[in-house]
C-alpha cells in the first residue's frame, strides 16, 4: 500500500482550481477530495526511486474556504492521524484583499532534543497562529525568497545521516553531494509537523538562491570554472537542479502551464523521469539561457513576477549581467502587460536592489576592479574581496541594475501606472525598507525596496555593524570614494532607508486591497510557556 512520504503542499491557487503536490512511497494515483465534488486525480511520475504526484484540483467556487483530504490509490492519508491541527483547506480569492507573507533563508528546525541556538522559527510560530485561530487573519500566498534548504551548510542530524552512507572525509564533505541527499534536505526540512501543515494549508511560491545550490553560486565566470573543475561539482549541480524543478519549481505553475509543459509531459510519459529530467538540467548548465525558472502569478490585481537572480546570470566580466537578455525581455514584457490590469506590482528577487548604500557602491567599486578598470593586480584583488565578502548583488552588475530601475520606471509611469511597485527580497539576514528617488520626474506609483530575512537563521555582530554603518553618512561618502577609484560613474538613482535595519527571524506581509496598501513587519519571539509569539516590530500605511 503506498504511504505519504512528504507533502501535502498547496501551491497554485485562483477562483477555481489548485494544485497540490505530494511524495508516494511506490507508485500509484494520488487524489485530492474535497466536499461537495472538486477534487482532481494525477498518477505518480518516478525521478531516482522516488514518486511524485503534482494533483490538479478543480471544481471550487471562488471566495470559499474548502478543506480537503489526501487519498493514494483510494486510501486516506491526508489528514494525518490524531492529527492536533486543524483541516487543512483551499481558500479560494473573494477578488478583494491580498495578504502576502514573505522572507527568506531557513535552516530547518532541529530535532525535539536539541536546543535551536537561533530562536524560534518564524515560519513555525506562523502555523502555530493560523492553527490557534483557523478563521482569523492568514496570508492568502507565501512567498519564500530562497535559501528553503541549505545544500552547503548541514545539520548535526543530517551529518550523521551522512555518515552512514559515504566517507564524510571526502570531497564534498559535510555538503550534500547527489540527488539522494537533497531528497534528505526537503525531507528535514518539510516534515517538521508546523512546516507541513502550514505548506498544505497557505498557497507558496518559490524561488532558489545560492545555498540551495551551494553558497555564492554563479559569483563569477572564474568562481564557475574552479567549481566545474572539482570531482564532485557536477552531481551536486545536478542533484540541485533537478531537485528543484521536483520540489519547488514545478509548485510555481498553474494546471494550464503543467499541462502545456514539455518536460513534465516528457517525465510523465517515461516509466522512470530521471534521465529526462537529468539531460533537462545539463541544459540548464551547458545553457543557461535555455531554461527559464522565473514565472509570474496574478493574484486579483496583484501582480508577481518571481525573478531567477542566481542561474539566468551572465557571467563573462565585459558583459555581466543578473539576467540573460531574454530574461531581461521576459520581464519587462510581463511588466508592461495589459497596463492598467493591476493594481500592485510585486518583484520577488532573492538579492536586495537597493542596498546600504557603502554595500552598493562597494559591489559596483569591485565590478569595476574584476572588469580591469585599475589593471591586473586589482582585478585579482577584485575577484578574491568578491568571493570573501559576497559582492554578488544588484549593485555587483551595475547595468542590470540600472535596467531594473528603467523597467519600473517605466511602469510606474502614466495614467495605468499601479499605485505601488515592491521589489522583494531576502537573503542578506535583516529586514529594511528603502525608497528611491529618480534624477528627474519620477515614476507616479511608489515603489520600495522591501527586504526581509531571515525566517530562521542569524547574523553575527559584525555584519550588524557593518550593515548599520552603510546607510550612515560616513558610509556614503566612502562608497563614493570606492565608485571613484574604480573609475566607474556613480548612479544618478538615490534613495533612501525608510524603516530598519531590523535583526530577527521575522516575516513581512503586505495587505494589498484595491490601490491602498500596508506593511507589517513581524519577528518571532521566545514566550515565557516555552512556545514563541510572532511580535508586530512595525506596521506603515504606503499608499491610502
Amino acid at each position: 500500500m503506498a504511504g505519504l512520504r512528504l507533502g501535502p503542499l498547496l501551491r497554485y491557487i485562483d477562483d477555481s482550481s489548485a494544485t497540490v503536490w505530494v511524495e508516494a512511497s511506490r507508485p500509484c494515483t494520488a487524489e485530492v477530495r474535497c466536499p461537495g465534488g472538486a477534487g482532481g486525480t494525477a498518477r505518480t511520475f518516478q525521478i531516482a526511486g522516488h514518486h511524485y504526484a503534482i494533483v490538479p484540483v478543480s471544481g471550487l467556487a471562488p471566495a470559499t474556504d474548502t478543506s480537503y483530504e489526501v487519498l493514494l490509490d483510494g486510501t486516506p492519508v491526508w489528514p494525518l492521524p490524531d492529527s492536533p491541527f486543524p483541516p487543512s483547506v483551499i481558500r479560494t480569492p473573494d477578488g478583494g484583499t491580498v495578504r502576502v507573507a514573505f522572507g527568506s533563508c531557513r535552516w530547518a528546525a532541529p530535532a525535539e532534543d536539541e536546543k535551536d541556538t537561533v530562536g524560534p522559527d518564524a515560519l513555525d510560530t506562523l502555523a502555530t497562529r493560523i492553527a490557534a485561530a483557523p478563521e482569523g487573519e492568514r496570508p492568502d500566498v507565501l512567498l519564500l525568497l530562497g535559501d528553503q534548504v541549505y545544500a552547503d551548510e548541514t545539520s548535526q542530524a543530517t551529518q550523521h545521516w551522512l555518515a552512514a552512507r559515504r566517507d564524510l572525509a571526502e570531497p564534498p564533505w559535510k555538503q550534500v553531494a547527489d540527488y539522494e541527499e537533497y531528497t534528505h534536505l526537503y525531507d528535514e526540512s518539510w516534515l517538521d509537523p508546523e512546516i507541513r501543515w502550514l505548506l498544505s494549508t497557505v498557497p507558496s511560491c518559490m524561488i532558489f538562491d545560492d545555498h540551495d545550490i551551494v553558497d555564492d553560486w554563479n559569483t563569477s565566470a572564474a568562481w564557475l570554472a574552479e567549481m566545474r573543475a572539482t570531482p564532485w561539482w557536477r552531481e551536486r549541480l545536478m542533484g540541485g537542479l533537478m531537485s528543484y524543478w521536483v520540489y519547488q519549481h514545478l509548485g510555481n505553475l498553474s494546471p494550464a502551464e503543467l499541462a502545456d509543459d514539455p518536460l513534465y509531459a516528457a517525465v510523465r510519459a517515461t516509466p522512470d523521469g530521471t534521465d529526462v529530467l537529468r539531460a533537462y538540467s545539463a541544459q540548464a548548465d551547458a545553457d543557461p539561457a535555455s531554461v527559464r525558472w522565473s514565472y509570474r502569478r496574478d493574484f486579483g490585481r496583484v501582480r508577481v513576477l518571481m525573478l531567477d537572480t542566481r542561474a539566468a546570470r551572465v557571467l563573462d566580466e565585459q558583459n555581466r549581467s543578473m539576467l540573460d537578455p531574454g530574461e531581461a525581455r521576459w520581464l519587462r514584457e510581463q511588466a508592461c502587460a495589459d497596463p492598467g490590469s493591476y493594481d500592485h506590482l510585486l518583484i520577488g528577487t532573492s538579492l536586495p536592489w537597493l542596498l546600504p548604500h557603502l554595500v552598493h557602491d562597494a559591489e559596483t567599486w569591485n565590478a569595476a576592479l574584476c572588469r580591469g578598470n585599475r589593471g591586473a593586480r586589482w582585478t585579482r584583488f577584485g575577484e578574491r574581496l568578491r568571493r570573501r565578502a559576497d559582492l554578488e548583488h544588484w549593485a555587483a552588475f551595475p547595468e542590470s541594475f540600472e535596467a531594473l530601475a528603467a523597467v519600473i520606471a517605466e511602469v510606474g509611469a502614466g495614467a495605468d501606472a499601479p499605485a505601488t511597485v515592491c521589489v522583494l527580497s531576502g537573503d542578506v539576514h535583516h529586514a529594511y525598507v528603502a525608497e528611491p528617488t529618480w534624477p528627474g520626474p519620477g515614476p507616479d506609483a511608489r515603489v520600495l525596496q522591501l527586504t526581509c530575512s531571515p525566517v530562521h537563521n542569524s547574523v553575527p555582530l559584525s555584519i550588524r555593524l557593518g550593515f548599520r554603518f552603510g546607510w550612515s553618512g560616513l558610509g556614503r561618502i566612502l562608497g563614493r570614494r570606492l565608485v571613484r577609484h574604480g573609475r566607474w560613474e556613480h548612479t544618478a538613482l538615490g534613495w533612501r532607508k525608510t524603516g530598519g535595519p531590523w535583526f530577527g527571524n521575522q516575516l513581512m506581509m503586505l495587505t494589498l486591497r484595491g490601490r491602498s496598501a500596508s506593511l507589517r513587519l513581524e519577528q518571532a519571539r521566545a514566550d515565557r510557556n516555552g512556545g514563541a509569539r510572532l511580535d508586530a516590530v512595525t506596521e506603515s500605511v504606503l499608499t491610502e
